[in-house]
């Protein structure tokens, strides 16, 4: 029996090996977040980004030393890479004393960041960091190099309200307005010393897309034995499909335009329910129900409610039930390769995401009427989704998850 190998097994392409462990890191990560998301918001529908905020919290990294580095680095799953970082660890050391990673996220991001016809996708991140305090240029030069973004000083103390609206009005204009009002009234304090911004939007269209005149009105049970009425997408056509037996589900995988991004449907089937799935989902299972030898190409009948997701978590005590703490704390944070002055500290991490899903992929569409279906025909395989489910939103080349969630009720 030949051995599997690693989560590159999944990639259409051949991925690049040095990005194998990130990728690693970044599946781990994400069910880590999605785990506590779910564990903190029982019942409730789940949306966030992993990229966006390996994305943003990797420019903390960059100036973090001492213990704060190592929560960090154990946290992201980036601890192992360290270690093994060989020649190359020393080559970025006048940027960070994990060079090797932040090169090579640098990479990674501007690969999966390219915008084209077929797919919008905008990730904003930025640090806001009070006048009050110095900051090392090489820090500036560095986040600006490697991630395309700086350090943006601003006036907490007198000017809270007034740098609110600034942050807010960035976010704004870089999701193409869908990404509105990150910060509440009252959320960013006089007190605060620095913010991270954190925001992702997206914007696809199907491979094989839904008509209009093929959705219908149907219900959708929801966990706790109750149902509510849903707009049901439905299509068929050659899919790549999953039958696993325990726990009972089907893995579907829809694939966007020009097969650059997919989405990734856990469907319980049977008696199992999405409960069962997310007790048994971690790195090693999601890897093998999504492997090449269990996705097989096949005629499916697909049913999809049409749904739209907005979520917004302030993360701090997520990130400190993960391990992450001293970066909160005014005493113990050690950000001094940020900024020299001591009492550096990150005061808030919050974090927005948005989608849409209809015919047309993840773009904006005019409701439809009532249509009836057409007529089933049995020969093909069901994907019925009018339960609860687990979705992810995949980059092919870098086997990247960019989304991760749970529709709970449309």
């Amino acid at each position: 029996m030949k051995r599997r190998a690693p989560w590159r097994a999944f990639s259409r392409g051949r991925a690049l090996p040095k990005m194998d462990a990130l990728s690693t890191a970044n599946v781990e990560f994400c069910l880590d977040v999605f785990k506590e998301l779910n564990y903190n918001h029982a019942g409730d529908n789940v949306f966030f980004s992993p990229l966006s905020l390996l994305y943003a919290l990797s420019m903390i990294l960059l100036g973090a030393r001492g213990s704060s580095a190592e929560q960090m680095q154990k946290v992201l799953h980036f601890n192992h890479i360290i270690e093994s970082s060989g020649p190359e660890f020393r080559d970025l050391a006048k940027c960070s004393r994990a060079g090797r990673i932040h090169s090579e996220l640098g990479v990674l991001f501007s690969q999966i960041n390219r915008s084209d016809s077929n797919y919008i996708l905008s990730i904003a991140n930025r640090l806001y960091g009070t006048k009050a305090m110095a900051f090392h240029e090489q820090y500036l030069h560095c986040s600006e190099k490697l991630y395309q973004a700086r350090l943006q000083t601003v006036d907490f103390e007198r000017s809270a309200e007034e740098t609110r609206k600034t942050i807010n009005a960035w976010v704004e204009s870089k999701t193409d307005g869908k990404v509105t009002n990150l910060f509440g009234k009252g959320t960013i304090e006089p007190s605060c010393v620095m913010v991270l911004v954190n925001a992702i939007y997206f914007k696809g269209q199907w491979q094989n897309k839904f008509q209009e005149r093929e959705t219908f009105k149907t219900p959708f049970q929801l966990s706790k034995g109750k149902s509510v009425t849903v707009e049901m997408m439905y299509q068929t056509g050659k899919f790549k499909l999953a039958l696993i037996e325990e726990p009972q589900m089907q893995v579907l995988e829809l694939p966007y335009v020009n097969n650059t991004l997919s989405m990734i449907i856990l469907l319980p089937v049977g008696t199992a329910d999405v409960d069962q799935v997310e007790k048994q989902l971690n790195s090693k299972t999601f890897q093998e129900w999504t492997s090449p030898s269990n996705m097989v190409e096949r005629d499916v009948e697909v049913h999809l409610p049409r749904f739209k997701l907005e979520i917004k978590y302030e993360l701090n005590s997520l990130l400190e039930s993960l391990g992450m703490t001293d970066i909160f704390s005014q005493v113990k944070a050690d950000l001094s390769g940020i900024s020299p002055v001591k009492g550096l500290f990150v005061s808030k991490v919050i974090h927005k995401s948005y989608v849409e899903v209809n015919e047309e992929g993840t773009e904006a569409a005019v409701a439809t009427g009532n249509v009836l279906a057409v007529k089933r025909l049995p020969v093909r395989a069901q994907f019925l989704a009018n339960r609860p489910f687990l979705l992810f939103i995949r980059h092919f080349h870098t086997n990247m998850i960019l989304f991760c969630g749970k529709l709970a009720s449309p």
